[in-house]
């Protein structure tokens, strides 16, 4: 058992770890369907150069955003990187494939170099957002797949567990009940030879009594 629960130790910290990416990819989609509003706001030609590097400014922000964000860790691993991660899920170490998620792929990071300055740039820049926006759903698929999967080998292991529990309460445990009728038992009996004992000792006394 005592294996079984490290291992469950290491799914339920892989589960933790693909919910705080979520919960970063979540702000990142945040912040990319704002840079899409921006984009678009850029190409409106009744704005001025003036309005669009206002936007340009903010677009850059967020950019920045995630290209920071794809730099965060968890408990020292990185959480956005290139490979995945092989978590051990049972007791005879075996290991399920954590799909990575690389924020620092160049869907996410050609977004610091967009500018909506321009009408055609601001262009150029939406059709890179959107890109980055169906890249992060796929992203963000898989982590649900991975928390979906591993939550499977948590609810296993717990299982294990406790019918390995009920087995060995089953082997351990006395039934009280049934002891303490096997103790009156042999009590009794036990009662019962010392009494015929004694009476067998004492009949040879009473032949000699007899005799005299």
């Amino acid at each position: 058992m005592g294996r079984n629960t490290a291992a469950n130790d290491n799914v339920n910290n892989a589960i933790s770890f693909n919910q705080t990416q979520d919960g970063y990819l979540q702000q990142v989609s945040n912040a990319l369907n704002r840079m899409s509003e921006l984009a678009v706001q850029a190409q409106d030609v009744t704005k001025s150069d003036s309005d669009r590097g206002l936007y340009q400014q903010e677009f850059k922000t967020l950019a920045t955003y995630i290209n920071n964000v794809a730099g965060k860790d968890f408990n020292g691993v990185s959480l956005f990187s290139t490979s995945d991660l092989k978590v051990t899920v049972d007791s005879d170490a075996n290991t399920f494939s954590n799909v990575h998620v690389d924020l620092g792929a160049t869907t996410y990071s050609n977004l610091a170099s967009d500018s909506i300055g321009t009408t055609s740039g601001a262009g150029t820049a939406l059709a890179d957002v959107k890109k980055a926006i169906s890249q992060l759903g796929s992203d963000r698929a898989n982590i649900g797949a991975n928390i979906e999967t591993l939550t499977a080998y948590s609810n296993q292991i717990s299982t294990l567990n406790n019918n390995l529990s009920a087995a060995n309460s089953q082997i351990m445990d006395v039934d009280v009940a049934q002891e303490s009728t096997n103790y009156a038992k042999q009590n009794i009996l036990v009662q019962t030879g010392t009494a015929m004992l004694a009476q067998a000792n004492a009949l040879p006394q009473i032949a000699l009594k007899l005799l005299g």
